[in-house]
């Protein structure tokens, strides 16, 4: 049986990689989308290393981008995030991903999907169909397309690149009802066969549960590899976001919540602390505000998603949550230097309390981007079919 072909794009967006397809090229039925992602990404692959696909064995790198024209008025362009996950049959669409995210603009402008702008700055307003939210994409050109030399070093990427920024629009309720979906800053979540455990759940760009590393016996500066190898404590992490995903509305049960891969995250919080990177360099505590471990799919995140990072910088400017209690003591400004495995990201964030209600107007941060790869992708026919079989629905939030 031949193989299918596809015209594709491999892209780097922040610290993660990705397929940037064009929803023209793909069925109007998306219905058969995911057994083409899957197929695509080499999985299933009990492995764990989609040798057979583009992947690369991990959350991070086994994602897909669909890029097409834009279905509100106040946007240029609509982007459909698809998490493919390693080992199973199956894909998530309940998030957005918003490092992918950067690629997004320069993809649009770079394929000529929409006209390059007369001067050296370029505007592009991108719908996420997950979050059914806008997301503002800033950066410059170099001639006729997207500028990807420049100074910006982005921690966990070697080397430097041009900026993106990113401005995230009224982030609150991506995946849930809403900023703070249960209406609490903090409270006792009741987790099966663990009890209660004082979190924050905040949902703004993602919905993530916030804990106390200490809660749960951790210094919160461990590496990701060691998190991961705490098999007790992952399975505690799982159990908190089934928990909280129900809480917060996300899912109507433990079985349901289980099957929504992408949100909520789990986030070990701490404050200021001198710790260890990936790249064996010593973050000193004077150089953060504050430490997170953000659990993604499964496993510790070696950087920090973008949507993490900007909910975290939200949460810390709302009095009494856990990230607030936590963060350096005047750190909850506008800025906050977040320090993660890879090294220590600063974000922006405007959050102002109306009567009894927070409200998040925009998060900020910037990103790099880099094309890697472009031309055909060649996805074996068959597979595509026994994909079909095994498949799981895609898998949005409730």
């Amino acid at each position: 049986m031949k193989q299918m072909r596809l015209r594709a794009v491999f892209m780097r967006g922040g610290t993660s990689n990705a397929i940037v397809l064009r929803a023209e090229d793909l069925p109007k039925d998306q219905a058969l989308w995911p057994s083409i992602f899957l197929a695509a990404m080499g999985s299933p692959d009990p492995n764990g290393r989609q040798l057979d696909g583009m992947g690369g064995g991990i959350s991070s790198l086994s994602k897909v981008c669909v890029i097409g024209p834009p279905s509100r008025p106040d946007a240029d362009i609509d982007y459909t995030f698809i998490q493919v996950l390693v080992r199973e049959a199956a894909v998530d669409t309940s998030g957005n991903c918003g490092n992918m995210s950067s690629a997004v603009g320069p993809f649009a402008i770079d394929e000529g999907l929409i006209p390059a702008p007369e001067g050296n700055d370029a505007v592009v307003r991108i719908h996420n169909t997950n979050t059914g939210k806008i997301i503002v994409s800033r950066f410059t050109m170099d001639g006729e397309l997207a500028a990807v030399d420049g100074d910006f070093a982005l921690p966990g990427v070697g080397g430097t690149g041009a900026p993106v920024r990113l401005e995230f629009l009224d982030p609150g309720g991506s995946g849930s009802a809403g900023l703070l979906p249960t209406g609490k800053v903090v409270e006792e979540l009741e987790v099966p066969g663990i009890g209660p455990i004082t979190v924050s759940m905040v949902d703004a760009a993602l919905p993530v549960v916030f804990i106390d590393a200490a809660t749960l016996g951790t210094e919160g500066t461990e590496l990701p590899t060691e998190i991961d190898a705490d098999r007790g404590l992952m399975e505690k992490l799982e159990a908190i976001r089934l928990a909280a995903s129900i809480r917060m509305g996300i899912a109507p049960s433990a079985e349901a919540a289980a099957k929504i891969l992408h949100i909520p995250k789990v986030a070990l919080i701490a404050g200021p602390k001198e710790a260890k990177t990936l790249a064996g360099e010593t973050i000193a505590a004077d150089d953060m505000d504050v430490t997170v471990r953000m659990i993604s799919i499964g496993n510790c995140h070696r950087a920090v998603p973008v949507t993490g990072s900007l909910c975290l910088a939200v949460a810390a400017q709302i009095e009494g949550s856990v990230v607030n209690s936590l963060a350096r003591a005047g750190a909850a400004g506008a800025d906050i230097r977040i320090a993660n495995p890879s090294g220590v990201i600063t974000v922006a964030a405007k959050v102002r309390k109306d009567g009894d209600h927070w409200i998040a107007e925009h998060a900020v941060l910037y990103r790099t981007q880099r094309r890697l790869m472009e031309g055909t992708l060649l996805i074996s026919a068959a597979k595509v079919e026994v994909a079909a079989e095994l498949a799981a629905p895609v898998t949005t939030a409730a």
